[in-house]
């Protein structure tokens, strides 16, 4: 039954996960069209070196001239993280308040999987969707590498896609958890978004300003875009997400296993 829970939930993301990977392979196609044109342009190091220091800073643009480089400027440093992000935490609010606000709970809660399993189940259907949606990326990041000559490395970039990954996870999962513990589809929604906000400010701020910079490493932004991501490396950072988001569904389930959900039943 944990089985059905879990392919139920996979075949209830299939349309979003299609519609997102559409508009992920669009949107990274239309980046590298750029890149040619980017590449050849005269005095660009000029250019570059006439952005203020910190901006030059917080989104390395040191390296811009290479393929590797504009890929971070233009795709890492700030719209993949923010569409992976939307897209977990938006699937993560729907997967247990969603059904209980819509009023179909009842159909997984009838059959002998316990609320604890049933997180579970959720938890991984959402890890499965992500992993679909970062399989997307890495292909289609390595086709426009070889179509336009952007010269990304094949470990290089799955290693900036499971950083992306795992970011969406945690705060997917975040969202599960919410959703799980109040029922409700706006809360699940809203703490994971306040918290994307509060946790990129730390990470911007931690760039700029000295003293904020020993608190920096406690963003997952940080964690995950720390040296690029493409290009950064495999770095241990990257276990304080998934642990995060595993300690989060943790604390959720005996708080949802207690909660009265009996109307869904």
């Amino acid at each position: 039954m944990l089985a059905t829970v879990y392919l139920k939930s996979l075949r209830d993301q299939r349309r979003a996960l299609i519609g997102w990977s559409i508009g992920l392979v669009l949107l990274v196609l239309l980046e590298s069209v750029m890149w040619p044109s980017m590449r050849d342009m005269p005095d660009l190091t000029s250019l570059l070196n006439s952005y203020p220091e910190p901006m030059q800073k917080l989104f390395d643009l040191e390296d811009f001239s290479s393929g590797r480089g504009f890929f971070n400027v233009e795709l890492f440093s700030m719209v993949l993280p923010l569409l992976f992000i939307i897209f977990a935490v938006g699937r993560g609010a729907r997967l247990i308040a969603g059904e209980e606000e819509a009023g179909t709970l009842d159909v997984l809660l009838v059959t002998p999987v316990s609320p604890a399993r049933l997180v579970v189940a959720q938890a991984a259907a959402l890890a499965t969707a992500l992993a679909g949606f970062g399989a997307v990326l890495w292909t289609a990041g390595m086709a426009c590498s070889a179509a336009f000559g952007l010269g990304l490395g094949a470990v290089d970039l799955a290693q900036a896609t499971l950083a992306m990954v795992l970011l969406g996870l945690e705060f997917g999962w975040l969202a599960l958890a919410v959703g799980a513990v109040t029922g409700r589809r706006a809360y699940a929604l809203a703490v994971p978004a306040v918290g994307a906000v509060a946790a990129y400010l730390l990470y911007v701020a931690g760039q700029l300003v000295d003293g904020v910079r020993s608190w920096q490493p406690l963003s997952p932004f940080q964690q995950a875009l720390a040296g690029g991501p493409l290009g950064s490396g495999w770095r241990p950072e990257y276990l304080w997400m998934p642990l995060v988001a595993v300690l989060v569904v943790a604390l959720a389930v005996p708080l949802f296993d207690r909660r009265d959900i009996a109307a869904a039943r």
